[in-house]
């Protein structure tokens, strides 16, 4: 068998026309939707991008017991399993956090990578003394501070060298995603996943990508909000959005290249191609711009998932209506290709679902490490806050003390003792280190913590765009109970229910 993983990062499920969309043109995902098996209550699990990433490669929950991190020495990843069974696995990216302090150890998982430079705020291109007048001349402040220096003035001085098309890391990764099939695509027995993180903010598209979503601002360059709540102008927020969609667009004339690709070449009779995301990004809606610090609305928490299996072609065009999360992407994969599933994975392999549509799980339960936890049976969801999302008495627990950019503190690290291990570390004893309210963490690395606080439920159905929280304490319990029966599956500390104020039963 040979697999072929589409992740693209801060893919909006509402930007696809195949799930209803209309904002943005996406012939060629609705092609894929036409050839696939779609998903329609796919949910996220642990958050943000790295921690997701972790979830996908081990197939459990881990924002209960760590924050954003590296993948752990204990961790199963799908990717080194397969490598070891025979299966070649390559991984094509340009998601810079893979080579930070706090994403190392997921690349090296798979049997080959390319890393394709650029993005965000990648330390790529070296230029001592930039040009301040030109990127002020260009950007609009709010976005991009030249007054107080950071990491988007990095992202700046990148794109002094990215002007054609082909110099963007999108159209870069699906060339190399081409060199890749040139080379191998007769071969059997490979995985490759092709990760872009486009269209994940700075919403950078070439200029025909932009054309097709102008809106008349002619003011300076806005497309990358803070995570924050809206205080743009009407004609600023259609200008942000704008660039987003240009940024969906091109994503989906890339993808539309793999889809031609295979076409061609016949290679949808034994090929799988599965297509997903990580999160969504909210767009204004709610007052709000990004993730993690606000409730984790659907249109963070509920993501596109679209899958192609050679075997099912029977079902193409199908679509599916029970629950699934990432964490079952990994047992997924497994399955994909005749390997046993880890007795550690908490994940279910969505394969029997692509025959019929069948319950593979009960709910969904996701959240950022320190903040409120989600939960969703796909009818409702219920966004759980503790009563102060500020106050220390949880604990990181680690063999890798690194927090996204920056190893843990030394006043951190001082708090760190032996615990004994977790059904997830194999036995193996690991750090228990105190969770500082002013440690390095998302979202407190920006200076921000959570906002927008209270527990609320949501019914999905009579209000899917969730405006009017309800109250309805049977379905509140019959969720909190769910939600309780997934912690304990993943092992999760006693002090965890405390601090959250949940009885463990």
């Amino acid at each position: 068998m040979r697999t072929i993983f589409v992740l693209f990062d801060s893919l909006n499920r509402a930007a696809l026309g195949a799930y209803g969309g209309t904002a943005v043109k996406t012939p060629n995902f609705d092609r894929f939707a036409a050839r696939a098996v779609t998903f329609d209550s796919h949910y996220v699990g642990s958050l943000p991008c790295m921690p997701a990433r972790r979830d996908m490669h081990g197939g459990r929950l881990n924002f209960t017991h760590r924050s954003w991190g590296p993948l752990e020495p204990f961790d199963n990843s799908f990717a080194e399993i397969m490598k070891r069974s025979g299966v070649y696995t390559h991984l094509i990216t340009d998601h810079l956090h893979y080579f930070e302090d706090g994403g190392h150890g997921f690349h090296t998982r798979f049997s080959s990578y390319d890393f394709i430079r650029g993005q965000e705020y990648d330390p790529w291109v070296a230029m001592v003394k930039p040009p301040l007048d030109r990127i002020r001349e260009k950007f609009d402040a709010r976005h991009y501070n030249t007054e107080k220096p950071d990491k988007r003035l990095q992202h700046a001085i990148n794109r002094e060298t990215i002007v054609a098309e082909e110099d963007f890391p999108g159209p870069r990764c699906f060339a190399s995603a081409f060199e890749f099939l040139d080379r191998n695509r007769t071969a059997d027995d490979w995985f490759l996943m092709l990760e872009c993180f486009d269209p994940h903010e700075p919403f950078h598209a070439p200029d025909r990508f932009k054309a097709a979503y102008e809106t008349g601002y002619n003011g300076g360059v806005l497309d990358w909000p803070h995570y924050d709540r809206v205080t743009e102008s009407p004609e600023e927020i259609a200008e942000i959005r704008a660039n987003y969609a240009a940024l969906v667009a091109m994503c989906d004339d890339y993808f539309g290249r793999l889809i031609d690709y295979m076409d061609e070449h016949d290679m949808w009779k034994d090929t799988c191609i599965v297509l997903s995301t990580d999160h969504g990004f909210l767009l204004s809606e709610h007052d709000w711009w990004g993730k993690c610090r606000m409730p984790y609305y659907d249109e963070v928490s509920h993501i596109p998932l679209m899958i192609h299996h050679p075997d099912h072609q029977q079902h193409a065009g199908t679509r599916r209506k029970h629950l699934t999360q990432t964490t079952d992407l990994m047992p997924t994969f497994m399955d994909i290709h005749g390997l046993d599933v880890p007795q550690e994975v908490t994940g279910r392999s969505v394969m029997p679902l692509l025959a019929r549509d069948e319950a593979i799980r009960d709910a969904a339960v996701f959240g950022v490490f320190s903040g409120p936890i989600g939960v969703t049976d796909g009818a409702h969801a219920l966004y759980h806050y503790p009563p102060d999302l500020s106050r220390e008495g949880l604990s990181e627990y680690t063999l890798v003390a690194n927090h996204m950019t920056a190893p843990f503190t030394i006043e951190e690290l001082r708090t760190a003792r032996l615990h004994p291990g977790f059904d997830f570390t194999k036995g193996v004893p690991v750090l228990a280190i105190e969770a500082r309210r002013d440690a390095k963490r998302v979202p407190y690395n920006d200076g921000k913590g959570f906002d927008d606080l209270g527990t609320r439920l949501y019914d999905l159905q009579a209000d899917p765009r969730q405006q009017a929280p309800i109250e309805d304490a049977a379905i509140a319990a019959n969720l909190y109970r769910m939600m309780i029966d997934v912690l304990k599956v993943h092992d999760t500390p006693a002090e965890v229910y405390r601090w959250y104020e949940l009885e463990a039963g």
